[in-house]
């Protein structure tokens, strides 16, 4: 029985069928017997397939037998041309879109400094194809909880983000003050009280070139997230990753370059893991693809390896902090900020990761190595539940009253 050996290609509709013309069943017939498939690339720009009428795109079907005696161009197959769209078609698919593709988390409001405003519809959330940050990666973000209508350490984000800003040689759209009222009117327009803010500083759209100096303005873009899901205080498997980490010039800036902290996460997830750990360049412990690492010691110490090559965490920074309540109740012995062997790590008491998705998060074996008894460590529960409370109930420092 005959066997489709070929892929489907779509071309203009010609004067004549392939059938009709000999020198194209040649051609195909010859390519047949080559490799017994004709290429989505092949050109046909020479064969006669083109006419000046501009007709519809036709589907062609390139046939041919297991034995290679017949070649057969089936043309008859129309399929759908690709539309020109209106602007307000394109919305309203926009808006069909999203309404058939929502998950756990809803996208309540958004601001861009493009369009100057806030817009509650998710299908008018979008950014300009021609930003520095969309086709560059030359962009920077940062994010902030939602807790019970307060912004949590929006003020500690706000001051990495312009830190960032300033690494990667973005220019602000504005002074720090206004960005800080734009992104809680934000918040506020979105009635959002537990989720999260997220927000980007670009050099803007301009055109597609490598240096950012056609790009008109710089913009700022905040999206409030909604999302439900409880903090999961479960034990966490975790792998030292393959991944090469950032240089530090890089990882001390959160960019949206995240490709390397992508490939960590999946191949963590390929390995039935939930992150993968990164050494620094002397095989010292670094941290986790979105999130620090922290141990406790047999000596009943927190320990945090140093910021100095990798991100600054505001959560983590925080955690240190608070656990100096714990040291004052005699739980901790104390904490310190240093260099970590992995040896160290993986022989410490507990281990767990910090972060603003995570908060603190149990890890109970990395790599084959057991951590501490293979349970969730006394310590991290305490202090997720003390990071949770703080969020709730913290001073004015960290938490900034929305006004819905």
């Amino acid at each position: 029985m005959p066997s489709l050996l070929a892929s489907m290609v779509s071309l203009p509709a010609a004067t004549k069928t392939a059938s009709e013309n000999p020198h194209v069943l040649a051609k195909l017939h010859d390519h047949s017997h080559k490799s017994n498939v004709v290429s989505r690339n092949i050109s046909f720009s020479g064969l006669g397939f083109f006419n000046s009428q501009h007709k519809p795109l036709r589907e062609i079907r390139i046939l041919g037998s297991s034995n290679h005696n017949e070649a057969l161009v089936d043309s008859t197959a129309p399929i759908s041309d690709v539309p020109l769209l209106s602007c307000l078609e394109a919305i309203e698919r926009l808006k069909t879109s999203r309404e058939t593709q929502k998950g756990k988390q809803q996208f309540l409001a958004m601001y861009s400094s493009i369009f100057g405003g806030i817009t509650t519809d998710p299908a008018a959330m979008v950014i300009p194809i021609d930003d520095h940050m969309i086709h560059r990666g030359h962009g920077v973000f940062d994010t902030a909880a939602i807790m019970d209508g307060y912004l949590y350490e929006l003020d500690q984000h706000l001051d990495r983000i312009l830190r960032s800003a300033s690494m990667a040689k973005i220019e602000l759209p504005y002074d720090r003050e206004r960005i800080r009222r734009i992104l809680i009117q934000t918040v506020s327009a979105s009635k959002c009280r537990k989720g999260s803010l997220r927000y980007w500083l670009s050099p803007g759209p301009g055109d597609f070139q490598l240096s950012p100096s056609g790009c008109h303005q710089p913009a700022l873009y905040a999206v409030v997230i909604q999302d439900q899901s409880p903090f999961d205080s479960k034990g966490i498997k975790v792998i030292t990753s393959s991944v090469p980490i950032k240089p530090p010039q890089f990882a001390t800036v959160k960019s949206v370059n995240y490709l390397p902290n992508v490939l960590s996460r999946m191949e963590a997830e390929e390995n039935g893991a939930y992150a993968a750990i990164w050494l620094d360049g002397e095989g010292l412990v670094a941290e986790g693809p979105n999130m620090n690492v922290a141990f406790v010691t047999k000596d009943k110490e927190l320990l945090m390896p140093n910021f100095d090559n990798i991100l600054s965490g505001c959560t983590a920074k925080r955690v240190l902090t608070l656990a100096n309540e714990l040291v004052r109740e005699g739980k901790l012995q104390g904490v310190q900020v240093r260099n970590v062997t992995v040896d160290e790590g993986k022989k410490s008491n507990e281990m767990m990761l910090i972060g603003s998705g995570v908060l603190v998060r149990p890890v109970i074996q990395w790599d084959e190595q057991v951590i501490g008894d293979g349970k969730e460590g006394p310590v991290a529960l305490i202090l997720l539940s003390l990071i949770i409370e703080d969020m709730k109930s913290g001073p004015p420092t960290v938490r900034v009253p929305v006004p819905y």
